[in-house]
């Protein structure tokens, strides 16, 4: 069957609205997303801002409770007077016997690592922590501040050896002398720890090259037990962490880009790694250190990735929609055009399909029927010969010889019917295969059913997703197909749905591909007995019925090389279905044989 063509106009009224409506909707769903992916990653920044956040205002006061907690053990030290006395007369053997119990308590339990003596001209006097080393100056900053200002003073500074330490330094009055200065301090490797286990973020603290020696940073490894590479980095170099290792993506470029303010992503094995760094600044305010702050968003930015696609596939389903309201309503403008012309057309094609349809159903079955010709004939034309004889001895009985003509003319009239029939149907059709689409015959043979069908049943299509094209005659096919949609509509009680399904089937007895279209009905079913008895020519259930119905249907699966089953349905209904083979050859090969089986 041709399509109807439609007119140009409506063709151009929809290619000028639907173009640039789908270029907009597009722009519109690139906005959308574009604006979500922003807004997250707005959202992510701030998640990391706020833990940087957190991890400075944790580590300030880490160390303003540590300074308050050395600046009480400075003052308890000060009122010790053996203390006082022995650091006033300089005898270091008095202050490491008075003070010396008391440093390894703090070192023990406090995290205290350095306690210094020093004069008024800060030559140190004694390091508890270190005994035999003494005499030299220190001038650290924290030392020249408190000498200078007169006051305690701390901050962390950065040792020799790549430790960051908090030192307190406190000037030692008595009696309006000043008998030198107390330091005391801890080095603040251990805050990583605590802050990771706080706030669950992994953190690297990187210290410039130029500030440390690569022979006091590489002692400083071997005495604390650290790892790490002098030449991993161009510029600064790692003095702690908490993390395992050290992400392989980060390098000096993105170290650089940390350092300007800005944050960086990336994977690192199976993790996502967002990255901010906070300077740290010793007690005369210079920076000597950076703390690069880890947070893993794996999960933050799957569930960013999962809301992007969420609104991504609404947007997209939601611009669907109206482009196809949109389209459908332009479609509806174009048939207002033709629409008298298209009914005019449509009703003179089915008219004329149903005719022919109506001439195949009396041409398919000529050769399944020859045997219950020779049957249906015999029967009556022996009583017409019975009945003749009889008439013949009965001629001295006029009203008996009148009704025995009677039922002789009532058997030739019968046995006239009966050829007139078969003469009909005997007519052969010839079988024209093409490529065709089975769901444009399926649904123009629904659209012949509905117009047909008075009760207007509700017809349920499962067709495959992708066109279904199969070399066939389709005009059969629709003949074959409205067959049994009318015996599933005669079957069906009230107003249940008809279901029409095309799925992949192998043959099976040769297991070659093929496609099975069926018809399910919800009616009584079909008892055993009479299932068998369906595909006779004449036989039939319905007193208006022929018996021809499906061994049409039959007959043309034979001619396409296929077959027809029946079978009843769990809970009531039945279900006929036509096998046909996928590959046109198969089918031509097979057919005159399946042909022959059959008769």
């Amino acid at each position: 069957m041709k399509p109807i063509a439609l007119s140009a106009k409506p063709r151009r009224v929809k290619a000028t609205f639907i173009w640039p409506f789908a270029i907009v909707l597009t722009f519109i769903l690139a906005a959308f997303v574009a604006t979500a992916y922003y807004l997250q990653v707005q959202v992510r920044d701030r998640a990391l801002a706020a833990r940087v956040a957190a991890v400075a205002k944790l580590v300030d006061q880490k160390l303003s409770k540590d300074t308050s907690l050395m600046q009480a053990v400075l003052r308890t030290m000060m009122g010790n007077r053996a203390i006082e006395a022995a650091f006033a007369s300089r005898d270091r053997d008095a202050l490491v016997r008075e003070a010396g119990p008391l440093f390894e308590t703090l070192r023990a339990d406090h995290r205290i690592t350095h306690l210094y003596f020093n004069g008024p001209d800060l030559v140190n006097v004694l390091r508890l922590h270190s005994p035999g080393q003494f005499g030299d100056l220190i001038d650290r900053e924290t030392s020249i501040k408190a000498r200078d200002q007169g006051i305690a003073v701390h901050g962390i500074e950065l040792g020799p050896l790549g430790t960051l330490t908090l030192r307190l330094v406190v000037p030692w009055r008595s009696q309006d002398r000043l008998l030198g200065y107390l330091e005391i301090g801890e080095e603040v490797g251990y805050l990583v720890d605590e802050i990771r286990d706080s706030l669950s973020v992994d953190l690297l603290v990187m210290v410039d090259k130029d500030l440390i020696l690569p022979q006091q940073w590489q002692h400083g490894l071997a005495l604390f037990n650290r790892q790490g590479s002098w030449d991993r980095f161009g510029a600064q170099v790692l003095v702690a962490q908490t993390a395992s290792q050290v992400p392989a993506a980060l390098n000096d470029g993105v170290l650089a880009s940390l350092r300007a303010g800005r944050t960086a992503v990336f994977e690192d094995g199976q993790r996502i790694l967002h990255l901010a760094m906070l300077p740290m600044a010793d007690a005369g305010g210079r920076r000597i250190s950076d703390l690069v702050v880890m947070l893993d968003i794996s999960g933050l930015q799957k569930t960013f990735q999962m809301s992007i696609l969420a609104a991504t596939l609404l947007s997209l389903a939601a611009g669907v929609g109206v482009l196809g309201s949109f389209y459908f309503a332009l479609d509806r403008v174009e048939r207002d055009y033709q629409r008298q012309h298209d009914l005019e057309h449509q009703l003179l094609r089915v008219g004329s399909e149903h005719q022919r349809m109506l001439q195949i159903e009396k041409l398919s079955a000529l050769g399944t029927m020859v045997g219950e010709i020779a049957h249906q004939l015999n029967n009556p034309l022996v009583g017409v010969v019975n009945l003749a004889q009889l008439a013949k001895r009965e001629a001295d009985d006029p009203q008996r010889t009148r009704e025995l003509l009677t039922e002789i003319h009532r058997a030739g009239a019968d046995c006239h019917a009966l050829i007139q029939s078969m003469l009909r149907f005997a007519k052969v059709s010839s079988c024209e295969i093409r490529p065709t689409s089975m769901a444009q015959v399926i649904e123009e043979t629904v659209l012949l059913f509905r117009q047909t069908e008075r009760r207007q049943l509700p017809v349920e299509l499962r067709l495959p997703a992708q066109a279904v094209v199969l070399t066939v005659d389709p005009i059969l096919i629709r003949h074959a197909l409205f067959n049994l949609l009318l015996n599933a509509a005669q079957a069906t009680v009230g107003d249940g749905a008809i279901v029409i399904a095309l799925d992949r089937a192998v043959h099976p007895d040769s297991g070659a591909p093929g496609w099975r279209l069926s018809v399910t009905d919800q009616g009584r079913g079909i008892a055993p007995d009479i299932l068998e008895k369906i595909f006779l020519p004449f036989f039939t259930t319905r007193r208006d019925g022929t018996g021809l119905g499906l061994p049409v249907v039959q007959h043309v699966a034979l001619l396409h090389g296929g077959y027809v089953s029946a079978s009843g349905q769990p809970g009531g209904g039945t279900q006929f279905a036509i096998w046909l083979p996928e590959d046109h050859k198969l089918w031509k090969d097979n057919t005159s044989d399946q042909l022959e089986h059959a008769a």
